[in-house]
């Protein structure tokens, strides 16, 4: 098991930039695959950034190029570094870890992003 909790969201205007934290409860050194999901009001959760365990990265289409995915083993932290932030980007965003290729998903409590004009 593994508790998650995010931080760093906040309000900015568009073109800006935020970097989300998730920190895990124990070592994510063995955990299989971390990342951030995102929700929109109205909209589906939708995966934005994943990075395993062997610090392999993908992203979603719309935020490739802007959106990079790290992770920090030493401190048990995942890091979201999102910038030329859209209005698009709006959501709740939720830190994700799989800790095994049949294992649930654990998840945080999310963090609200707003990007305002």
């Amino acid at each position: 098991q593994v508790q998650l909790v995010e931080s760093g969201g906040g309000l900015v205007q568009t073109g800006g930039s935020l970097r989300l934290s998730c920190a895990a409860s124990r070592s994510i050194f063995s955990i299989n695959a971390m990342g951030w999901y995102r929700q929109a009001p109205g909209k589906q959760r939708e995966l934005v950034a994943t990075i395993t365990s062997g610090s392999s990265t993908n992203y979603k289409d719309s935020v490739k190029g802007r959106f990079a995915i790290s992770r920090d083993n030493a401190k048990n932290t995942v890091y979201l570094q999102m910038n030329s932030l859209k209005l698009e980007d709006t959501a709740v965003y939720y830190c994700y870890a799989r800790t095994g290729a049949l294992a649930p998903l654990y998840w945080g409590q999310g963090t609200q992003v707003t990007v305002s004009s």
